[in-house]
């Protein structure tokens, strides 16, 4: 027997499970994807975004650099702190206030607080830990310590 056989009204099919899974996972995938409008009048339908600005990190001989991009923020709405060999950058972008004649189709912008967290390597010299802003991104530098240069030991015979 190649494989289950069940009956239809159409005649005799070969049943594949792994096709009907599928098929089912697609269905509830789609119930996500829906809007719930029995739920909210369509007028109500802004919603605003859990806000996480995305971060590079990147590294060279001497340093470690963290960038961090904060379009639309000013340098004093940002805090940016180190604790227990955690780097911790916070703020808040604050939502524009609303004007009364304006109507509103879209807003994308993400808006509120946020933190995001680093797990700084040991060789990290905190005290020189340096951090500019300029053109909404934060750039946060992390100078290496001298023991954490390569060091080339001759071997002798």
């Amino acid at each position: 027997m190649n494989g289950l056989v069940r009956r239809s009204p159409a005649g005799l099919g070969v049943w594949d499970p792994f096709r009907e899974l599928e098929e089912m996972r697609k269905r509830f995938a789609s119930l996500w994807e829906r809007p719930l409008e029995f739920l909210e009048a369509p007028s109500e339908r802004l919603e605003l975004a859990e806000w996480r600005p995305v971060a590079d990190i990147t590294e060279d001989d001497k340093e470690y650099l963290v960038k961090i991009e904060l379009p639309g923020m000013k340098r004093e709405e940002v805090k940016v702190s180190m604790e227990s060999g955690v780097l911790t950058i916070s703020g808040e972008r604050k939502l524009e206030k609303e004007e009364k004649n304006k109507k509103y189709h879209r807003v994308e912008r993400a808006y509120g607080s946020f933190s995001r967290s680093f797990v700084i390597p040991e060789d990290v010299v905190a005290d020189k830990i340096d951090a500019q802003f300029k053109d909404g991104i934060l750039q946060v530098h992390l100078p290496k310590g001298e023991h954490a240069k390569p060091k080339t030991i001759e071997v002798k015979g």
